[in-house]
């Protein structure tokens, strides 16, 4: 989580052609998965995908919308957002991509396959969770955090496929061994 602190101050806003007071205001702010899917929701545009080839750039309105969706603080006037300096501005981007895990994957040679040019969108990371079983709380962890889950669900099933006939047989037993286990008599 991000805790950053607005100073209160006064400036004039071009688009309404006025002058803007806003106070101290304290952000705690989360670049999640759920502050995604809202900004999606609202811009109809792949978040993961802006200022990729072929895709807009963010727009100042874009950005500060997103700013407000990983707001968790309550209640927190929209001028604040207008009142950020271009080093929080930067804090708050930096943030966004800092990795935030301890995981890293090295480059898989001779591993040619094909590669996915969809948009990753909420909904398919959403789909990605429940296809790996993975709790709809980390929805709420920082996206960095939950991609790396599911970059690490992806090899471990590819490595599963891997093995040997015999190998897999027996992790299938054992699984069913433990399954009958469970089972009330």
């Amino acid at each position: 989580m991000l805790t950053l602190t607005i100073k209160e101050s006064e400036f004039f806003k071009q688009e309404t052609q006025e002058f803007i007071y806003t106070k101290d205001t304290t952000l705690q702010m989360e670049h999640s998965l759920v502050s995604i899917s809202k900004w999606e929701s609202k811009w109809k545009k792949p978040f993961l995908s802006i200022g990729q080839p072929g895709y807009d750039e963010f727009t100042q309105e874009m950005l500060i919308d997103y700013f407000k969706f990983m707001t968790i603080t309550q209640n927190v006037p929209e001028n604040v957002y207008y009142a950020m300096r271009r080093s929080q501005v930067e804090e708050v981007v930096n943030y966004i991509k800092d990795e935030q895990t301890a995981t890293w994957f090295g480059k898989q040679i001779g591993q040619a396959g094909k590669v996915d040019r969809r948009p990753m969108t909420s909904e398919r990371i959403y789909y990605l969770m429940v296809h790996y079983g993975i709790p709809f709380e980390c929805q709420k962890w920082h996206l960095s955090r939950l991609l790396t889950l599911i970059h690490v669900c992806q090899v471990e099933e590819q490595t599963q496929e891997k093995k040997s006939p015999k190998d897999a047989a027996l992790m299938r037993h054992n699984l069913n061994a433990a399954r009958r286990a469970k089972r009330p008599h």
